[in-house]
């Protein structure tokens, strides 16, 4: 944090030249007894449209993708091993 910050916080708040404060506003505001749009905008985050179902469908076959990539590594891992590692490389390398 810088120092600037810790000796305005000092000081407390600048107040609003406007008189108007906004956290007094929000406060008294409370929550809405009633939103209009509520029932119109409910199926954006359920059943299908839901933020689980929106990730699912998003990279759609990389789950099968991955095992395929794990499998392919293990078979490497345990067959395709080279037999002369150690081996100088001169001309009769190849």
């Amino acid at each position: 944090m810088y120092p600037t910050r810790i000796l305005r916080a000092q000081h407390g708040e600048k107040p609003n030249i406007t008189g108007f404060d906004i956290r007094k506003f929000a406060h008294s505001a409370g929550q809405p007894r009633y939103d209009p749009w509520e029932r119109a905008e409910a199926w954006r985050y359920t059943g299908q449209f839901s933020r689980w179902n929106r990730f699912k469908g998003a990279f759609p076959g990389l789950g099968i993708a991955t095992v395929a990539f794990a499998g392919y590594l293990a078979y490497e891992q345990l067959f395709l091993k080279e037999e002369h590692h150690g081996e100088g490389h001169g001309e009769g390398h190849h």
